[in-house]
């Protein structure tokens, strides 16, 4: 059943397989909560490392980590594996690096403020269009003036340096209110609370770790334990987004390939779009379609098709289709578009089967020679090698301890940045202001202490004696006298006439 250069996903009327050339054209993993998405992720993740592809994949619930031991070969799994015909089936484990924003459950991944840049950033605060507003200001004005932004201290320190000079900023970026300031400097304290300060900072993860293979040339499978980050689904669902962005960004154009560099899954993907708006979602269609060419496959997995735009829908091409229900009509709506994302077959209706599914049953369709879909197969998953199911905290731990980036991203790093240089300056006008303060005080201290000097010294008498004032009321008598003589004489010159 195992080919080369093909993944075996199970079996309908004939054998299904996904061809690894066109791993990289994006797929889709769909069905109710139930009804073995995730198997089917794991079995998927698995045929990808096997064929020396690196996988990154989200881990919501914990299941996904049993694919780092040994397979149990439960009943089911045997069952079921002779029920398809797989021969060739046998218990295997995968290479496995753990990764935890929250540094708990896997090696931390940081980024910094920077790199995810204002657009991201607001999405995860969620900021309005306002708020959002004064973000990008914030950042061009820390571009302008060469200021680090890593960690949530130094966004929250550019904050307050722009709330502070708020009227100079206004005049050279653009209205900047205070007010508006502040909402963010708030939507910056929920993230906090929520543990995003664990995500920025440094040192940055290398998207390289994520694309290694073992000694045996087997595709590392890098697992993001998610169960936690769930409980902020938007910084989850913006964190995959800014990763796969970094993947568009970062690696080269590689056009067609054997097979992709790098598989991306991205598990409850309907986060992404919840509320999101428009330019968010049109960067993602962007990203979805470009990151191909760098020989990148996104697969997302999500309860039903209609959770994602029909933009990023057409891209998804290799799809795997798990029951759903349609008890309401809306329901019934998301089974009919569901049923017509898929070619026809002849044999029975697409519409019908896919409320009528079991459990490790889906509708199957990948692209096959010339990228062209096949017809749809109603197929019975194959099961997976590894562990069904979670590891024991002591095996995540022991797999934590020997990764081949243990102690790389364990320690942050603190280097001077925005905080450090905003503070000094906030520390040098604060001494400045504190010495011209001392100095002022210092000028009204000498003048008053000016002024109780000459009040305190000896005052020279100003009484006349009886000789002087007799001189002086004479003088004064000639001087009035004299004064009136003169007022009168003018007057008279010049009322009397000649």
């Amino acid at each position: 059943m195992l080919v080369p250069d093909k993944i075996y996903l199970g079996t309908s009327s004939r054998p299904e397989y996904l061809a690894l050339k066109y791993g990289n054209r994006h797929g889709l993993i769909t069905g109710a909560t139930g009804t073995g998405k995730t198997v089917t992720l794991q079995a998927l993740a698995e045929g990808f490392s096997a064929a020396g592809v690196p996988v990154f994949a989200a881990d919501i619930k914990g299941d996904l980590s049993g694919i780092s031991s040994m397979g149990e070969m439960k009943d089911w799994q045997t069952k079921r594996a002779a029920e398809i015909g797989f021969d060739d089936y046998k218990a295997d484990k995968f290479p496995v690096i753990f990764w935890d924003l929250f540094g708990r459950q896997g090696h931390p991944i940081r980024t910094t403020i920077s790199e995810m840049g204002p657009l991201l950033l607001s999405r995860i605060l969620g900021l309005n269009d306002t708020q959002e507003g004064v973000l990008n200001i914030a950042f061009k004005y820390a571009d302008d003036n060469a200021l680090l932004l890593l960690d949530l201290k130094d966004l929250r320190a550019l904050l307050i340096e722009i709330a502070s000079n708020s009227d100079k900023i206004s005049t050279s970026y653009g209205n900047v209110a205070t007010a508006t300031v502040g909402a963010v400097q708030r939507a910056l304290l929920v993230l906090e609370q929520q543990g995003g300060d664990n995500f920025f900072g440094e040192k940055a993860l290398t998207i390289a770790d994520l694309m290694r293979t073992n000694v045996d040339g087997r595709g590392v499978v890098s697992i993001l334990a998610a169960d936690e980050l769930m409980g902020a689904p938007q910084l989850y669902s913006t964190f995959l987004l800014w990763l796969m962005s970094e993947l568009f960004e970062a690696l080269p154009e590689v056009g067609d390939v054997d097979k992709p560099k790098l598989v991306f899954f991205f598990d409850e993907a309907h986060l992404l779009f919840d509320g999101a708006p428009k330019a968010l979602v049109d960067k993602v269609e962007q990203v979805v379609k470009l990151v191909r060419s760098k020989g990148v496959g996104v697969y997302f997995i999500t309860q039903n098709p209609v959770d994602i735009p029909e933009n990023v829908l057409a891209q998804l091409s290799n799809r795997v289709q798990h029951a759903l229900r349609a008890y309401t009509p809306r329901e019934q709506k998301a089974v009919k578009v569901a049923a017509e994302t898929f070619r026809p077959n002849p044999a029975f209706s697409t519409e019908e089967v896919i409320t009528q599914l079991g459990i490790g049953e889906a509708l199957v369709s990948v692209l096959e020679d010339k990228g062209i879909p096949s017809m749809v197969g109603r197929t019975l998953i194959r099961p997976p090698s590894g562990k069904v199911g979670p590891i024991s905290p002591e095996e995540r731990r022991s797999i934590i301890a020997n990764s081949p980036v243990a102690g790389v991203y364990d320690t942050a790093i603190d280097r001077d940045s925005a905080f450090e240089v905003l503070t000094a300056k906030t520390k040098a006008r604060q001494m400045d202001e504190a010495k011209a303060a001392e100095a002022e005080a210092a000028a009204k201290q000498a003048a008053a202490q000016e002024k109780a000097d000459r009040a305190a010294a000896p005052r020279r008498s100003t009484r006349a004696d009886p000789i002087e004032a007799a001189v002086t009321s004479f003088g004064r008598s000639m001087a009035t006298s004299l004064g009136r003589a003169l007022v009168r004489g003018i007057l008279g010159s010049l009322t009397r006439g000649r």
